[in-house]
């Protein structure tokens, strides 16, 4: 190949501009470069044999890991290295007519994004050059430094580890007849979650295979070597046969070395032109084994093992990421763009191929890219308890409508990590069944129910929220005090649907068992501080924690959450019989307002609003009143039943969001809301919660919240170790009134 040549601007398609450096035409060009392989009809390459293919394959491949690199030298900024190691991989699935390609790896962004301005999908972001991709790059309103839905044609964000296998999963799940290959680097191989996942996504859909690992093996992590780096091929491929994998499709480029590279890893991009002809020829006869084995029924990997950060600046984990100094003009980045550079035919034959595979750009093909259709719920069968009444669990009232649900919506999935018997909803496992190869009504068990229970709270709210993320409906359950452990994969989904293009279902979750009730089990399920995170959240404008007050608003919580589109909502609700409070039209008015009077005294004494967040909460609150009232007090109790109303507007990144969200308690709400002499909030849980009534009330007022846990014999004697008792709340709102306690 001969040397490169700086772009001129005369005689290149105008997708050329802002290309740094063209080169020659390869070695027989004549013979494969003079037409397109990839079928305008088909979308795909006809076999992998075929050496034009291979030849125009090997050019994509390049031209990625150009632009890739010129793309992040234009900021100085990003990540090259990860990508480059799998070029070779991405070029032959898209070849095949693949474009349903999702990542764990964020670093991979640069990457996505040369291809979806390959296959003009980026054009719907008004990037049409190569100039307008350096420019957008790691920009406001661009192509941010790790994957997201706002990109036309990216089905799903990537940043933290571990959470790619979840959107491939939930879209395999929901679109048999697709594959979808994930790109998963041998370090984040390392999170715990990524293979267990999958392990039990497999035994409770053991035919839905059409989720096709990529392993990309190319010895380096971020800043070191990867844990895996010194296994063998041979131990590799038990490793995923151990794990459930029939098939291991491993395309290894040391196999195809002709030069004296050392190491079990290294660059294909130094071998000699035949060299890289046999090793492209390689991936794309393994590629196609591996498409047709994940669509034929069998759970299959492929792996490419090449040296990370082949074909760019560096090697290894120095190439994992630029610094300030790899600009355009750095010498390693001119060198490297130069050996990379592609002549002005080939730019415009790769971009032809990109046009035609998989039917057309991302940005129309891919499956997000339109609405998915839902069945229609009809009118849910709510069951008005009586005011007064007897005691109702709430978490068992929302069982119902979730079984009403799942028999509406047969692609409707529960997921539970925990037990949903043990959360009061055992009705949800008799109606919808737990999926599970052992058939057993004793237990609720069967092949084809629709309840998902694998023991981890990252692979229970990870199916969930990647479905919705896809466009279906789910609830995940589970205990409040150890939900943590799958919200960081719920976060990311929640943050995507802020940006997402497109309406979908919001992802729905009802946390139980809260820390009120796990007296007898000490602190270890005594973790309510969970409602911290969520209080932070409320601020990104699409997130909405809820806290029925009883069984009659738990459903109207429900139904509500149902209606809505790209929101996370999360429901707080016991598993205990608690008194009925509310009627359905005071839980409907909440959810606007943010909260409902439950009770005010009657009189002209001092006013001092108790506003109480949670159900059980309300116990202590209300025996209170009692006794404030004997002291000539007067007593408003409110239910905050929906707290992120109770926000300004301008304390909330409402406006950005995709499906945008304004409602918020204006000033004369507020004011009869929690207007009087005096306002103390109450909550089993943290504070954080009830931060708008702290901002936005003139009023003297004080906090009662959750500390910490204790093992003891009652909910009583919880809250009373925390301080909240009917006696302490009696001597704190006196003091907030200025009066004097006898």
């Amino acid at each position: 190949m001969t040397a490169a040549s700086p772009a001129s601007s005369s005689n290149h398609p105008n997708f050329c501009q802002g290309i740094q450096y063209f080169g020659s035409d390869w070695p027989q060009w004549q013979d494969y470069g003079q037409a397109a392989v990839i079928d305008d009809r088909t979308g795909a390459i006809a076999h992998g044999q075929d050496p034009a293919a291979a030849y125009q394959a090997l050019l994509y491949a390049d031209a990625l890991r150009y632009l890739t690199l010129q793309v992040t030298a234009s900021k100085a900024s990003g990540h090259p290295g990860g990508f480059a190691s799998q070029a070779e991989a991405y070029a032959a699935f898209v070849f095949l007519g693949h474009k349903n390609i999702i990542t764990e790896v964020g670093h991979h962004a640069p990457g996505f994004y040369s291809a979806m301005f390959l296959d003009r999908s980026l054009e719907a972001m008004d990037i049409h050059t190569v100039q307008d991709l350096r420019d957008r790059f790691r920009e406001k309103h661009g192509l941010l430094g790790h994957l997201s839905g706002y990109i036309p044609g990216i089905l799903a964000p990537a940043g933290p580890l571990g959470q790619g296998q979840h959107f491939a999963m939930a879209a395999a799940w929901l679109h048999r007849q697709t594959l979808f290959p994930f790109t998963l680097g041998d370090g984040g191989l390392g999170e715990p979650y990524v293979m267990s996942s999958m392990g039990h996504f497999h035994t409770a859909f053991p035919s839905v295979t059409n989720f096709l690992p990529i392993l990309v093996w190319n010895g380096f992590s971020q800043e070191h070597h990867s844990m895996v780096s010194l296994q063998s091929n041979d131990q590799m491929i038990a490793y995923w046969q151990g794990n459930g994998f029939k098939n291991v499709v491993l395309i290894d480029a040391k196999d195809f070395e002709d030069g004296d590279q050392p190491g079990a890893y290294v660059d294909s991009t130094l071998f000699s032109f035949e060299g890289r002809m046999k090793f492209m020829t390689a991936v794309l006869m393994g590629a196609q084994k591996a498409a047709k084995a994940a669509l034929g029924g069998e759970l299959t990997v492929f792996i490419i093992k090449q040296l990370k950060g082949a074909g760019v600046h560096a090697k290894g984990a120095k190439s994992h990421n630029l610094y300030g100094y790899h600009t355009l003009d750095n010498a390693d980045i001119v060198t490297a763009l130069e050996k990379r550079a592609l002549s002005v035919a080939a730019w415009q034959l790769v971009r032809t191929n990109c046009e035609r595979a998989g039917g057309g750009p991302a940005a129309k093909v891919a499956v997000t890219e339109s609405v998915l259709d839902l069945p229609d719920l009809g009118e849910l069968p709510l069951e008005a308890y009586s005011v007064g009444g007897d005691a109702k669990v709430s978490t068992t009232a929302m069982g119902q409508l979730v079984a009403y649900v799942g028999q509406k919506d047969r692609r409707y999935l529960v997921t539970n990590a925990d037990g949903n018997e043990a959360s009061g909803i055992g009705n949800i496992n008799q109606a919808l069944k737990i999926i599970h190869p052992t058939p057993d009504p004793l237990y609720n068990q069967e092949p084809t129910g629709q309840v998902y229970e694998p023991l981890s709270e990252d692979a229970c709210a990870g199916l969930a929220a990647g479905l919705c993320l896809m466009g279906s409906r789910t609830l995940w359950c589970s205990y409040e005090s150890f939900a943590i452990n799958g919200l960081p994969i719920w976060q990311t989904v929640t943050q995507a649907m802020a940006e997402l293009r497109r309406p979908t279902p919001s992802t729905v979750t009802l946390y139980t068992a809260g820390a009120l009730e796990q007296g007898r089990n000490g602190w270890t399920h005594q973790r309510p501080e969970i409602e911290a995170y969520f209080g932070a959240m409320m601020r990104n404008g699409n997130i909405f924690p809820l806290f029925p007050a009883d069984a009659n608003s738990v459903q109207v919580c429900y139904q509500w959450a149902l209606s809505t589109q790209n929101k996370g909502i999360a429901i707080i609700a016991s598993k205990s019989p608690l008194p009925i409070r509310t009627t359905f039209a005071q839980t409907e008015e909440a959810l606007v307002k943010g909260g409902v009077i439950l009770y005010e005294s009657e009189g002209s004494g001092p006013l001092v609003v108790l506003a109480a967040l949670g159900d059980m909460i309300l116990l202590p609150v209300f025996a209170a009143a009692k006794s404030l009232e004997a002291e000539g007090v007067r007593v408003r109790i409110v239910s905050v039943i929906s707290p992120r109303r109770l926000y300004r507007p301008s304390d909330v990144a409402w406006s950005t969001c995709s499906e945008p969200d304004g409602g918020f308690a204006d000033d004369a709400t507020f004011e009869a809301l929690f207007g009087g002499n005096a306002l103390l909030g109450i909550t089993g849980g943290p504070g954080a919660m009830l931060e708008p009534l702290m901002l936005r009330s003139p009023l003297n007022r004080d906090l009662m919240t959750w500390q910490r846990g204790e093992t003891t014999a009652s909910a009583s004697e919880l809250m009373a170790f925390n301080g909240i008792t009917p006696e302490a709340i009696q001597t704190r709102a006196i003091a907030l009134l200025g009066m004097d306690s006898e």
